[in-house]
Parts: structure tokens; C-alpha cells; sequence
């Protein structure tokens, strides 16, 4: 009924169109969401696994790999907290009216801005990692119960850990590849990734450690990281697939 409507095309339209779905975001902008049928049919995942990884999440660093490699938090909403307080507070003082539907649109901006940051953030990650391994490893998060610490709670919602293991997944799934969760209660920053020895206790704020047993000295996260691979491994060979020496 409204006739032709400027769009800006984020990606070419491939297949039979089956339905449009028109939103509207917090901020006022309307997006098209198009469902196309384009004959596509999600590869079987493979069998014979080459490549695979191990992720340990954190607070400091966002994600630390089997191989090595730490990926910084970038602390989205720590970043844009300060504006975020600044236009909550001219919100506040707002009279109920105009003055207050622009004071809370100003607000629901700075929100989007972080989410949007956070989200191509993860998508970038996902497609990197799903790009580079066909089996990656992670652990299955309680962040229900991660959260009810209130001096973590923020930092971890900030982090939004479930959201990208979602994009990772289907990135995984579209390369024939498969995203592996290990049980939340393995031990992983515990363990010793060279013989196994567990230790009673390891606090937080200790980062590296030295294995009583065997004397291999481990970076907490890498060394985390490390077992949740090697666990992942078993779980998938548990299931019928076979890894290479390098995998």
C-alpha cells in the first residue's frame, strides 16, 4: 500500500522468494527480513576430522586458543558506559512528552551502538575460526549461574558468550564442520594437558601454574584451552569419527 520503497541490499537475493517480514528496531529504523528457498541443503558434517581447536572464554581475554592465541575483550558496554550514564541521567530529569521521546531514542542509540559493535565483533571471530577449523571445542557455560556473582554479572552479560557459540555453531554446520561442548563441571584450567594431574584448588586471580607432577608450567587459559581440545577429541571419537595425527 505504500508503494516503492528505498532499501539499502546488504546481500543479493538468491532463490525464490518464500516471505518478507518488515521490523522495527528501539531507535526507529526499519529493517526487511527476506526468507529465500535457494535449493541449499546443509552438508553432513565431516567424518575424518584434520583441523580442530580448543576455546577457553574469559573476562580478560574474550576467547584463548589451544594453539596459543588470545583474543582480547574489547568491554563493548564498559566503553560506552560513561555516554550511556550521561543520557540515562538527562532521561531521568525529562518530563513525561517530546523532550522525553528524544531522551530516551538518544538512549536506546548508545544500547544499539554497543550491541551492533559487539555483534560484528562475533560474527568476524565465528567466521575466522568456523574459516580455519573444522572441529572447534568450547565448554558449556552455566551463565545463568556465572551471573548471579554481582561483581561479574555485568561483565559477562557484556560479553554475550551464548551469542556467539550460536554464530560459531551455524558457521561450523554451513562448512560440513562441528562445534563440540564439554561438560561444564571438567576441571579444565585444573588439570595438567600433559599428564593429567589435578590440582585441589586453583583461585581466579592465579593466572600460571607449575604441575607438581610432571613440572610443565602452564599458562591458566592456554593450558584450559588445551584440555578442553583434547576432550572434545574423545567426545567426537566416542561418536564414530577418526582424527588426524595433527588434529
Amino acid at each position: 500500500k505504500v508503494g516503492r520503497v528505498k532499501i539499502v541490499l546488504h546481500r543479493e537475493v538468491i532463490g525464490k522468494i518464500k516471505t518478507v517480514t518488515i521490523s522495527k528496531d528501539s531507535v526507529g529504523k526499519y529493517y526487511a527480513s527476506v526468507l529465500m528457498d535457494d535449493d541449499s541443503v546443509t552438508p553432513d558434517p565431516l567424518k575424518h576430522i584434520e583441523s580442530s581447536v580448543g576455546l577457553d572464554m574469559g573476562i580478560h581475554d574474550f576467547v584463548t586458543t589451544s594453539d596459543g592465541e588470545k583474543v582480547a575483550n574489547l568491554r563493548f558496554l564498559k566503553r560506552g558506559l560513561k555516554n550511556l550514564k550521561r543520557k540515562q541521567q538527562s532521561l531521568s530529569r525529562k518530563k513525561k512528552g517530546s523532550n522525553s521521546a528524544k531522551a530516551k531514542l538518544l538512549v536506546a542509540k548508545v544500547h544499539k551502538r554497543v550491541a551492533d559493535a559487539r555483534n560484528d565483533f562475533q560474527h568476524k571471530l565465528s567466521h575466522t575460526l568456523a574459516n580455519e577449523n573444522q572441529v572447534v571445542c568450547v565448554e558449556d557455560l552455566n551463565i545463568k549461574g556465572m551471573t548471579a556473582n554481582r561483581k561479574l554479572a555485568r561483565h559477562i552479560q557484556d560479553l554475550g558468550w551464548n551469542s556467539f557459540t550460536t554464530k560459531l555453531g551455524y558457521k561450523l554446520a554451513d562448512r560440513a564442520g562441528t562445534l563440540v561442548k564439554i561438560g561444564r563441571f571438567y576441571p579444565s584450567s585444573k588439570t595438567c594437558s600433559f599428564c593429567g594431574y589435578k590440582l585441589e584448588a586453583l583461585p581466579l586471580n592465579i593466572r600460571s601454574w607449575t604441575c607438581q607432577d610432571c613440572g610443565s608450567h602452564h599458562d591458566r587459559d592456554v593450558n584450559a584451552a588445551i584440555n578442553i581440545q583434547q576432550q572434545g577429541i574423545l567426545k567426537l571419537k566416542a561418536e564414530g569419527f577418526t582424527v588426524s595425527a595433527s588434529g
